[in-house]
């Protein structure tokens, strides 16, 4: 059912298209003359989708009636009725912006139709505005659904966030994501709201540490038309367009604390108007937020409204940085192979597109930007392959070479995971060895091992043979202090002297 705002000042012509109007479904709004109707126009801000207006009255006539039609709601549909119809009259009419013109006398067969084509073209109006707005907000975002396989991990850490998001991701609960930045704090966002009751509806985000806050305040509640400068339309917020879906407020730790009071208000009462309207908007939304800030200790320090924190700070979730679930680095590389391979280098086995010691070097970089680091570094591996799979030579300098002064030195050549492994296990035995002066007992209390174990390693890597300790003796007392301790080689029966 429509709204259509009917102005004459003659009451019988006002009541006859009152009653077609209402006999075709629709609700009549009655005004006597140009400044009432203007009026009504006003106090229904917005529900108003239809204006006929006579074109002779008292006071203002029917083209002021169109012209402030026009400055109070732009999209609004207005046909003139007149007995006083010429051509230079309509012509000045839709000048001004009318839809229609209709000349007294005329049949209800003839108002029913220009009406049914006025609302149609309100609705065509609204349905382009949205979907304007929609494609100018969400062009950035991808029009994919993000399930659990957008978000590769299988260490406790992920497992719980998993679990996290099926248990919140059914009610509207606020949920608040808490992570650095590169961890994939809106790839769990957008998985809450893929399995939640509102996954049919939109899914809005909103960067607020990318606008200032007069920019930020436009973008989320939108404004209208002269609202400020270079405001040369109406423009829906991202709270509009979110409706009945869910927005995601990205670096919210970021937003000014007088936005902060304006965002408390939407979240208590669903409801906001435009910037430079007095319109009060109803919406239906779920808000998830996310910061790489400590926004608790932000609450402490006066920077953030406590209030809002908690509206905020309903479920939190906390995304692990990379460093602290390294374990997962072959599952996101094989992920990330798999995406950006077909695209970026279709020479690389999708299956196997990754050397072992490529892999092992990525394992000891510390991936200070998280996961999105290592996918920009996949994908720049990629351009710089040779053959079927990356190379330790196709990762980036700073991964190569950003290895700690005392680390351990992977070998130049290809070698499979376990040879990497006992290279690495005989450099770290040959260091401590080294440190401890030869001396057995020490060697292996460095090592945190067994004595026997060492013994056994010694002999499996030729470390402390004749040859390789000539230049090594240890100090005066360390034999006869190994020989008592030691408690001998596997297989064997007692203390025994190095060999």
């Amino acid at each position: 059912m429509a709204r259509v705002l009917i102005i004459d000042d003659n009451e019988t012509m006002r009541e006859g298209l009152g009653a077609t109007v209402r006999r075709m479904g629709h609700e009549a709004v009655l005004a006597a003359s140009g400044d009432d109707g203007l009026r009504q126009l006003g106090a229904a801000r917005g529900a108003i989708d239809f204006v006929i207006t006579d074109l002779k009255m008292e006071g203002k006539g029917g083209l002021e009636v169109v012209k402030g039609v026009a400055e109070r709601d732009p999209d609004c549909p207005v046909m003139i009725a007149t007995a006083f119809g010429t051509v230079e009259t309509a012509v000045e009419a839709m000048r001004r912006g009318a839809f229609d013109f209709i000349q007294k006398p005329f049949a209800p067969e003839v108002v029913r139709l220009k009406v049914s084509r006025a609302l149609e073209l309100r609705a065509e109006r609204r349905a382009r505005e949205r979907a304007e707005a929609e494609s100018a907000a969400l062009r950035d975002d991808a029009a994919r659904e993000y399930r659990f396989d957008e978000i590769v991990g299988d260490t406790p850490a992920m497992r719980a966030v998993f679990q996290l998001v099926e248990k919140v991701a059914p009610t509207d609960a606020s949920v608040y994501i808490h992570g650095e930045s590169g961890t994939g704090k809106e790839l769990v966002a957008r998985a809450i709201h893929a399995r939640s009751k509102r996954a049919s509806g939109p899914f809005v985000k909103v960067n607020c540490g990318a606008l200032t806050e007069t920019l930020l305040e436009s973008e989320l509640f939108g404004h209208e038309r002269g609202a400020f400068t270079g405001a040369i339309k109406r423009k829906l917020g991202r709270f509009e367009l979110a409706d009945k879906g869910t927005l995601f407020l990205d670096e919210i730790g970021d937003v000014t604390p007088g936005l902060q009071l304006k965002l408390l208000r939407v979240l208590q009462e669903r409801e906001f108007e435009r910037v430079g309207g007095e319109e009060t908007i109803k919406v239906d939304v779920r808000v998830l937020s996310a910061t790489h800030r400590d926004i608790a200790a932000e609450v402490a320090a006066g920077r953030f409204r406590e209030d809002l924190y908690y509206r905020l700070h309903v479920v939190p979730c906390e995304v692990p940085p990379l460093r602290e679930r390294k374990d997962d680095i072959p599952r996101l590389v094989a992920h990330f192979i798999a995406k950006l391979g077909p695209r970026t280098n279709a020479a690389i086995d999708l299956k196997k597109g990754i050397t072992d010691g490529a892999l092992a070097r990525l394992g000891l970089y510390g991936w200070p930007g998280n996961v999105r680091e290592l996918e920009n570094v996949i994908e720049q591996a990629l351009v710089f392959a040779e053959g079927t799979a990356i190379e330790v030579g196709a990762l980036p300098a700073s991964v190569r070479g950003g290895l700690p002064e005392n680390a351990l030195a992977l070998p130049g050549g290809e070698m499979s995971l376990p040879a990497l492994l006992e290279d690495l296990e005989r450099q770290l035995i040959e260091r401590a060895y080294d440190k401890s002066g030869g001396v057995k007992t020490e060697t292996a209390r460095l090592l945190g091992i067994k004595t026997s174990a060492l013994y056994y390693k010694l002999e499996k890597y030729g470390i402390g043979t004749i040859e390789s300790r000539a230049d090594k003796a240890p100090p005066p007392g360390a034999e006869e202090e190994e020989m008592l301790l030691e408690d001998g080689p596997p297989g064997g029966g007692g203390a025994k002297s190095r060999p």
